[in-house]
């Protein structure tokens, strides 16, 4: 089944599906090799491991179309892509659009911030008209080459407009065609609880690690009736963490052993990049 109808029959099944994020080919394998059903290509995981900088609207179209198309490369789970708000009007969402489906996309996510655009869960965000955003879904929907291309549109007006505001605008991008839905950062479990009985199309729902949203389990989100349950940067804090932790070893002790509490085994590593697979097509190809 083409991965685009996977995720579409995922989201549909409404069973709260795990969907942990990547920055690079190299998280992705993780991702993808732990059994996991799709991966979520993250605009904050590739703006801080890439660019070194907060989420604030510093990635470009450029940026995740390249690590969208590395990372399809070496996975074959559906990818779900972070477009931030488009980068730029419909007629930019329109060539956004074009440029993730050729990269190997199987579904886009945009969101309703004014640009520049900031992490979900900082303060201080503002969103564009609830027209405009219309307009950009309308543009998404008309660009995609294959049906099989998801389009997912994100409120972030829970913070400026409150959960009824966020609710209407969710309603809208619905109406405008939205596969897939996302209310960013609700603020109470109650919230959470309620809002798939005011919508019809598939939900997700994003679990930020010291968010503004209470953590609740899948099986909870499952009950309620989100299609995924999102994890946008858990393999990111944790990769920090690890990082942090075998170089203070390092400093400290002026040296370090293959301590697989600390550092991935060399025969690990070598396995997550296909190094048999290299050698065998070296051998293959061998004059």
């Amino acid at each position: 089944m083409p991965t685009g109808k996977t995720l579409r029959s995922l989201v549909n099944a409404r069973r709260a599906t795990l969907v942990p994020g990547a920055f690079n080919a190299m998280s992705a394998r993780v991702v993808a090799d732990l059994g996991f059903e799709a991966i979520y290509i993250t605009g904050a995981g590739v703006t801080n491991m890439h660019i070194g900088l907060p989420d604030m609207g510093f990635m470009g179209l450029a940026e995740i179309a390249e690590q969208t198309g590395r990372i399809r490369e070496v996975v074959e789970v559906p990818l779900i892509v972070d477009a931030d708000t488009g980068f730029g009007n419909a007629l930019n969402v329109r060539h956004t659009i074009r440029t993730l489906e050729r990269a190997g996309a199987d579904c886009v996510q945009l969101e309703d911030q004014v640009s520049p655009k900031r992490c979900g869960h900082f303060n201080g965000k503002a969103v564009i008209s609830t027209d405009e955003m219309v307009g950009k879904i309308k543009a998404a929907v008309d660009a995609r080459r294959s049906d099989d291309l998801l389009i997912m549109a994100r409120t972030d007006a829970r913070q400026v407009e409150g959960f009824e505001g966020a609710l209407e605008r969710a309603q809208r991008y619905q109406e405008a065609g939205a596969d897939i839905l996302f209310v960013e950062a609700l603020e109470s479990a109650d919230e959470v609880r309620r809002l798939p009985q005011f919508l019809q199309a598939p939900l997700l729902m994003n679990m930020v690690i010291g968010g503004k949203t209470p953590i609740a389990t899948a099986s909870e989100l499952a009950d309620f009736g989100y299609g995924i349950v999102l994890y946008a940067n858990a393999a990111l804090q944790g990769a920090v963490a690890g990082m942090q932790r075998a170089l203070t070893v390092l400093r400290d002790q002026r040296h370090l052993n293959e301590d697989p509490t600390l550092v991935a085994p060399f025969k690990e590593r070598q396995r997550l990049v296909g190094k048999d697979l290299i050698d065998e097509l070296e051998q293959r190809y061998k004059g």
